[in-house]
């Protein structure tokens, strides 16, 4: 029977707080999985009330990981559900996003951000896949597509590729950002819930701190990298120029760490390139691999302790730095 959950805090003994999720919470099973993450972990799927209208292709089930993985795909391209956009995700984090004019476009720049992770990885549409990309789809390993829609003769080409899961979202992706509300984890010391993470760079968090100036452009592919860098494992680092990510890195104790490896990674497409930080870059050397590789912008949230030295540093080396004051961690 559905019921609402309510969480309440109490406030040495006087004051009491309570909130209401949103949602009502079905114990009605969708089905039973094969296993969890790993082989020896027992899994299923929960239908839960105002949940995304999706459609399996071919009969197929989906496994505890592949949901896990639409479910980051759909987060990430619904960012840009008025575009081209195309994300990769492997183990349910995004190695490649793009955006283009059209989705063959966007998926060849997106492939091209990391082709070796991109094998065995599943892809995120924004618009319908047509023939072309479901071409080079079927000639590669992708074990699974989501998108909105696909061609006839595109979704009759991917069919035949009995490795393929296909799932069509009947939910426009606009009205998708408004399901991901709250996320809640079980764990042995209690039930956590938060909101989920849907906040945007506004005039009042969007600060250039340097002498020196972003172009337009910069802005623009400024705030593309920063939206990609919520959905990335902190401590993370996304590099990206021309709406294409060069370099993700992510899942990194030191912010340093993370810098070096996504310098490393983007090499020479690091020239004249953004860097989003989702945490605070708190050291000069995060300022110093920056210059090496001659990145032309740096947004981040700010709020080090010697973030003047590190903003006339910037300047020194003609970087832009763009303070939003929006830290973006995701565990």
């Amino acid at each position: 029977m559905a019921k609402k959950a309510e969480i309440k805090i109490y406030d040495n003994l006087n004051e009491t707080r309570s909130w209401e999720l949103e949602h009502e919470i079905s114990c009605d099973t969708m089905w039973d999985m094969l296993y969890g993450e790993n082989r020896h972990q027992r899994a299923g799927i929960l239908k839960t009330e105002g949940m995304a209208d999706f459609e399996i292709m071919d009969n197929k089930t989906l496994s505890y990981n592949e949901v896990i993985s639409i479910t980051e795909l759909a987060n990430i391209v619904s960012e840009f559900y008025d575009v081209c956009a195309v994300a990769i995700v492997k183990h349910a984090a995004p190695c490649g996003v793009a955006l283009a004019p059209t989705i063959e476009e966007a998926y060849n720049k997106a492939f091209d951000c990391d082709p070796m992770a991109s094998f065995f990885g599943a892809i995120g549409f924004s618009q319908k896949v047509d023939y072309e990309v479901a071409k080079h789809l079927n000639s590669m390993s992708v074990k699974l597509i989501i998108a909105p829609d696909f061609e006839d003769k595109a979704l009759s080409l991917l069919k035949e590729n009995k490795a393929i899961k296909i799932v069509k979202l009947n939910t426009s992706l606009k009205d998708y950002k408004a399901l991901a509300q709250k996320e809640v984890q079980v764990t042995p010391f209690g039930i956590l819930y938060q909101d989920f993470n849907t906040i945007n760079l506004g005039k009042d968090s969007f600060k250039v701190v340097t002498k020196t100036k972003p172009t337009t452009e910069q802005i623009e592919d400024a705030v593309f990298a920063w939206k990609i860098s919520k959905y990335a494992r902190s401590n993370s680092i996304v590099i990206a120029k021309d709406f294409k990510t060069v370099a993700i890195s992510q899942g990194f104790v030191s912010p340093v760490n993370a810098v070096e490896v996504a310098m490393n990674t983007a090499c020479d497409n690091a020239k004249g390139a953004i860097l989003a930080s989702d945490n605070t870059l708190p050291t000069v050397d995060c300022i110093y691999a920056a210059a090496q590789g001659r990145i032309a912008v740096i947004i981040q949230p700010g709020g080090a302790q010697n973030e003047e030295k590190l903003i006339e540093l910037a300047d020194k080396y003609n970087i832009a730095m763009i303070i939003t004051g929006i830290k973006n961690y995701k565990h």
